[in-house]
C-alpha cells in the first residue's frame, strides 16, 4: 500500500483542541462513578410512581448470568463478567425500554520504519436498543451502525503487521479495513424456564453468531484502545456476519449455545447490507462462575470466509478468560484470549494470543496495556520475495506490546470526551527485519466521545 503523509495542519489541529480542552477543566465536574449513578437514580425514583418490573431490572447492575444475558449489553449474544459497567442512556417510554451506547475515537497515528505510514481518521460505533415484555419472554430489538465507511479513508488505516479482508480487489497488508455501516441488524426472544433456565433465541440478517468471546470495539478491557488487534481474524472477526441465527440455552452460570450462518467476511463496499446462504456453523459453551468472571470456549466452520482465498475453508477455535474488578471509583477489566484458525484445503495452521487490561481509577482516569504474540503469513513478505505459485505460509511470529493513559473531560453533559494516547513496540520476526526494521513504534493520539448515563 500507498505511503500516505500525515496532514502536519491537521495534526496540529487536533493537538491545540487537546490543550484546549484540558485547560477548560478549571473545575471540578459531577463523579461519574456508576455507584454513585445508581444512588442518584434509585433517588430519583423515590418520587416516581412504581415502576413494572422489567424498568426496575433495567436500572441496576444484573445479579445473576441470567439477568445479565437478558440485559443484552454486550455484542451479539456473548458474555462479559455480570460485574461489568456499561456506559449507556436509557428511558422508559411506555411497556418500552430505550437504551443508547456508543463511542466515536477521532485519531492521528504515526508510524516508524520502511511500511509505517500517518493518518487521522474515525472509529466509531453506536447502538440504539429497545426491551419489553413479549408474552411470556423478552423481546430486544438491536441495531448497531457505524460510520467508517466515511471516516476511515482509502478503506482502511495504518496498523503494522495488521492482514486480513480486501481494498480496491488486493489484500490489506499493514492495516485493518473499517467496519460495515449496519454492524449489527438483530431481533431476540429470552425466555425463561423455571427460575434458574433461559432459553434464548438471535435473528440477525447482519450480527454477531456464537463464535469468540465479546468482540474487541466491545470489551471492557479493550474500551479505551481504538486500534484492533493484530489477532482479530484469528479471534473475534465473526462478529460482523450475515444471516445469523443463534440458539441457546442456559442453566444457572452455565450457557450453551449454536449458531448457523453466511460464512464469507464483510465485501469491502461497505455502505450495503451483504446476504448469502447459511453455510457456516459455530458452538459456543460459556460459564460466569462468579460475579467478577466469564469464560467462554467456541469452535466454528468458516465456508470460504476470505475473499481472495476462495474455496478455502477454514476452522477456527477460540478459548477466552474475562476478570472485571468494580472499585470504589472505577474498575478493572482484563482479558486472556487465544485463537486458532485451521485452513482444512491447505493444512495451514497459525495462532494468537492476547492479553489486554484496562483500569478506570478516581472516575476520570484510564491506564491500558495489551500484549500480542501472533502468527504472521506469507502475505507480509516485500512483493517479489515470495516463490512463484507457493501457498501461503507462517514466515514468524509478532509481538506487539502498547500502554495508553486518558483523561475525561465533561464538557458536554452525558457525553464523557477522553483525551488520551497510547504506544505500541513490535518485535519483527527475522524474515520480515528487512521489510520492517527490527522494532518499529506506533505513536497514537485521539478525542473519545461516550454517551454516558446510568451504567445498567
Amino acid at each position: 500500500m500507498r505511503k500516505n503523509p500525515i496532514n502536519v495542519r491537521l495534526l496540529l489541529v487536533l493537538v491545540l483542541v487537546l490543550v484546549a480542552a484540558a485547560r477548560a477543566q478549571s473545575a471540578p465536574a459531577a463523579p461519574q462513578d456508576s455507584n454513585r449513578e445508581s444512588q442518584q437514580h434509585s433517588g430519583a425514583h423515590d418520587q416516581m410512581p412504581a415502576m413494572s418490573s422489567h424498568q426496575m431490572e433495567m436500572d441496576k447492575r444484573p445479579t445473576s448470568f441470567l439477568q445479565a444475558i437478558q440485559q443484552h449489553s454486550t455484542s451479539g449474544t456473548s458474555a462479559e463478567p455480570d460485574s461489568t459497567p456499561m456506559p449507556m442512556l436509557m428511558t422508559m417510554k411506555g411497556r418500552w425500554m430505550l437504551m443508547f451506547h456508543g463511542e466515536a475515537f477521532l485519531n492521528a497515528v504515526q508510524q516508524s520504519g520502511p511500511r509505517g505510514e500517518d493518518k487521522i481518521f474515525s472509529t466509531n460505533w453506536f447502538m440504539p436498543m429497545a426491551q419489553t415484555q413479549l408474552g411470556p419472554g423478552k423481546f430486544t430489538a438491536r441495531v448497531m451502525l457505524s460510520f467508517e465507511p466515511a471516516t476511515v479513508s482509502h478503506r482502511y488505516y495504518p496498523e503494522l503487521f495488521q492482514q486480513g479482508e480486501t481494498a480496491f480487489g488486493k489484500s490489506i497488508i499493514d492495516g485493518q479495513h473499517p467496519h460495515d455501516f449496519v454492524m449489527e441488524l438483530a431481533a431476540l426472544y429470552d425466555l425463561k424456564i423455571g427460575e434458574q433456565s433461559l432459553l434464548s433465541f438471535y435473528f440477525a440478517p447482519v450480527g454477531d453468531p456464537a463464535m469468540g468471546p465479546t468482540a474487541y470495539p466491545h470489551r471492557a478491557s479493550a474500551s479505551e484502545n481504538p486500534i484492533a488487534p493484530l489477532g482479530h481474524h484469528l479471534e473475534d472477526s465473526t462478529h460482523i456476519a450475515d444471516d445469523v441465527i443463534t440458539a441457546g440455552f442456559t442453566y444457572k452460570r452455565a450457557r450453551i449455545e449454536a449458531s448457523g450462518f453466511h460464512g464469507r467476511e464483510p465485501d469491502e463496499f461497505r455502505w450495503n447490507i451483504d446476504s448469502g446462504k447459511i453455510d457456516s456453523w459455530s458452538l459456543r459453551g460459556s460459564v460466569n462462575p462468579a460475579p467478577n468472571w466469564s469464560a467462554q470456549y467456541s469452535f466454528a466452520h468458516l465456508t470460504s470466509p476470505e475473499a481472495l482465498h476462495p474455496g478455502e475453508d477454514l476452522q477456527r477455535m477460540t478459548a477466552s478468560l474475562m476478570y472485571n474488578r468494580p472499585l470504589s471509583r472505577g474498575n478493572w477489566a482484563s482479558t486472556l484470549l487465544w485463537g486458532r484458525n485451521r485452513n482444512l484445503q491447505t493444512g495451514l495452521v497459525w495462532n494468537g494470543y492476547l492479553a489486554e487490561s484496562t483500569l478506570r481509577f478516581k472516575e476520570r482516569n484510564y491506564v491500558w496495556g495489551r500484549i500480542e504474540n501472533v502468527d504472521r503469513t506469507s502475505e507480509l513478505l516485500p512483493r517479489g520475495s515470495e516463490l512463484p505459485g507457493a501457498a501461503e505460509s507462517i514466515i514468524g511470529r509478532v509481538q506487539a506490546y502498547t500502554a495508553g493513559y486518558e483523561r475525561d473531560l465533561t464538557l458536554v453533559p452525558h457525553l464523557a470526551t477522553g483525551l488520551g494516547t497510547q504506544f505500541t513496540l513490535y518485535s519483527t520476526p527475522a524474515s520480515l527485519q528487512s521489510a520492517y526494521g527490527s522494532h518499529p513504534v506506533g505513536g497514537l493520539i485521539f478525542v473519545r466521545l461516550r454517551p454516558v448515563g446510568n451504567a445498567h
